[in-house]
């Protein structure tokens, strides 16, 4: 297949090694349709995508298709939320009662929007079971999100709110907003419109699903073929129906990952989970944020919190819902560790379950996004994510 494979789009001088490395994916990762996208501020300078939208490989990927990115999400919702900082209308270090008096409920008074975005809270999963319907009445979600009981006592550990954050920030900006808009209306007037980016969290009834990209899920031969991060403990306790990682992972009830291109699931909000873009989208937003372009409605003060090296914390880098060590900021994920991207500990970004990432390097001005169809199984660093980055450092540096 690599040797018929047609890589499309524009590379600029001295970014040759990210077409280098995109094209090995396919030869050697098992891509099947993907896109990456890396943005000097304003300007692209790697704009590429080649593949197929389908998994039985009939249908070609076209520059305008978009694909879900899952949890890639959180970052541009990270974004919305960090524009209502730069109003006024939030404070990181503010309790979220204050702006959401019924999340006081089980002693989460104290709880801040920081901790609340920085998966800290304890409230990684619903005990009541919640449906696609449900998520689409906020005016009855709300009460749900407000009387959860926390996992842990908040501020002390962080677990991954795969499902629920969205949840959660979707409540806050609306209560916050003079309008009243949901996040996923905010982003779309606030962000997306103004930079010309095709990304959506609630996708409109007018965007029909043609150009959507089809999931595949990694399966039998792949798996040992591609992967080798298997998430072992979390597919045990998934299987068991019981522990942490299940109940973040399977509720709200959103359907197989592989069925993501579904009306049902695409058109409600899901802030944390269920946004639909592209590479272009994602590394535009962060191309913006990385090279200070003045385009997003976020304060440059704003921008310097984001863009924190050194996080001052005294929870542990263990997480438990991911059972792996994670950094979290300002509802973003932080380069460290061994899950290292850009050039230094100022880059800030997410991950999407299957392999898409998006995130901003503010050292360099570089904004960067991938996404693809093929669902890796890694649980937080995809091999082809990782061949793509450590391809643009070498360009960057």
């Amino acid at each position: 297949m690599s040797e018929h494979l047609m890589i499309h789009g524009e590379v600029e001088s001295g970014f040759g090694p990210v077409a280098d490395a995109f094209r090995r994916n396919f030869a050697q990762h098992g891509e099947i349709g993907a896109a990456v996208a890396v943005y000097a501020g304003d300007r692209p300078v790697v704009d590429l995508w080649a593949g197929y939208r389908d998994r039985h490989r009939t249908l070609p990927w076209e520059r305008d298709t978009i694909v879900p990115v899952f949890s890639s999400t959180k970052g541009m919702a990270a974004f919305t939320l960090a524009s209502a900082v730069s109003q006024g209308l939030l404070d990181y270090e503010e309790p979220v009662a204050k702006y959401w008096p019924e999340f006081a409920a089980h002693g989460k008074g104290a709880v801040t929007v920081r901790q609340l975005i920085d998966h800290q809270a304890g409230l990684s999963g619903l005990d009541p079971v919640v449906k696609l319907k449900q998520i689409a009445d906020l005016d009855g979600l709300a009460p749900i999100l407000a009387a959860q009981k926390p996992a842990w006592k908040p501020g002390t550990r962080h677990g991954y709110h795969a499902i629920t954050l969205g949840l959660y920030q979707g409540e806050l900006l609306r209560r916050v907003d003079p309008r009243h808009r949901t996040l996923g209306r905010i982003f779309a007037e606030d962000i997306a419109k103004p930079l010309g980016v095709d990304f959506f969290i609630g996708l409109p009834a007018d965007q029909g699903l043609e150009r959507i990209a089809t999931m595949a899920a990694t399966r039998g031969l792949d798996a040992l073929r591609y992967e080798r991060d298997f998430p072992l403990r979390i597919g045990a306790e998934v299987a068991a129906k019981r522990g942490l990682s299940y109940a973040a992972l399977t509720n709200p009830r959103t359907g197989s990952p592989a069925r993501a291109t579904r009306r049902e699931f695409l058109e409600v909000e899901l802030p944390g989970s269920n946004g639909v873009g592209n590479a272009r989208a994602l590394a535009r937003v962060y191309g913006a944020a990385a090279g200070r372009t003045g385009v997003l409605p976020i304060e440059e003060t704003v921008l310097d919190q984001l863009a924190t090296g050194d996080i001052a914390t005294d929870v542990p880098a263990g997480d438990l819902v991911l059972h792996i060590k994670t950094r979290y900021h300002l509802g973003f994920r932080k380069s460290g560790g061994e899950f290292r991207f850009g050039s230094d500990k100022r880059a800030y970004g997410t991950t999407g379950l299957g392999g898409s990432f998006g995130f901003a390097d503010p050292t360099t001005g570089l904004g960067f996004g991938y996404t693809m169809n093929r669902l890796g199984l890694a649980v937080l660093d995809d091999i082809r994510s990782r061949n793509l980055r450590k391809a643009l450092l070498r360009c960057a540096i």
